[in-house]
């Protein structure tokens, strides 16, 4: 965002690029499935004149009620998604977890910092990532985990989101803390992290990527 940019005016914009995505998305599913305006709008709850304003994004400001049962009337399904914007806040601690994981790794394996996603206007990044023998790991460091299930799922979107992800390692700060919420959650994440510290230490010491996601605590 621009220093002379206001926020207001920024989401304003999205807004507007929201409802004209929304509205043409809306008018390509309808005509595929051979629906009629008039059919269509009666489905959603609308008029026909309101439907057609949608479709040509003529509509003022339609509101998200509107849009989701305009989608849902067309056999579409209405996502949302919400993603920070602008340089990632990096602590002390979280940067040290980065140097020391960095250090256990042996050639040819290297860490590159900072691995922005590869979509358009998405600002989201992996901490690091390694690479070797065709297998990749994106790396995730955490000096606190403050909620085990939503750190987890704000991973499983950006593996989602990227198809050059490879497996995941999460990398956690040794503390009382995050031991704690680790032993309560652990067995939860299993099926996303199935191996542990031991052995992604041993794989990345001897130059290799692990061959699953897993979590590592230093």
């Amino acid at each position: 965002m621009g220093t002379r940019e206001r926020a207001s005016d920024v989401g304003a914009a999205d807004a507007r690029r929201f409802g004209e995505n929304v509205g043409r998305e809306i008018g390509i599913a309808r005509r595929m499935a051979g629906i009629s305006v008039r059919a269509a709008a009666t489905r959603a709850g609308l008029s026909p004149s309101q439907w057609s304003r949608l479709e040509r994004v003529k509509l003022e400001r339609p509101t998200l009620d509107l849009i989701c049962r305009a989608a849902r009337s067309v056999g579409l399904a209405p996502s949302l998604g919400l993603h920070p914007t602008g340089e990632p806040i990096r602590d002390a601690a979280q940067l040290a977890l980065l140097a020391r994981f960095e250090a256990l790794l042996a050639p040819p394996l290297r860490m590159r910092r900072e691995v922005p996603l590869p979509m358009a206007g998405d600002l989201r990044a992996w901490d690091g990532r390694i690479s070797a023998a065709r297998r990749t790991a994106s790396i995730e460091a955490e000096s606190r985990i403050h909620d085990a299930q939503a750190l987890a799922r704000r991973i499983a979107l950006k593996v989602r989101d990227d198809p050059n992800a490879g497996v995941v390692i999460l990398v956690v700060n040794q503390t009382a803390h995050n031991r704690l919420v680790l032993a309560e959650h652990r067995e939860a994440l299993r099926a996303e992290f199935p191996l542990d510290g031991a052995a992604i230490t041993r794989t990345i010491r001897a130059g290799h990527v692990p061959a699953a996601s897993g979590i590592v605590v230093l």
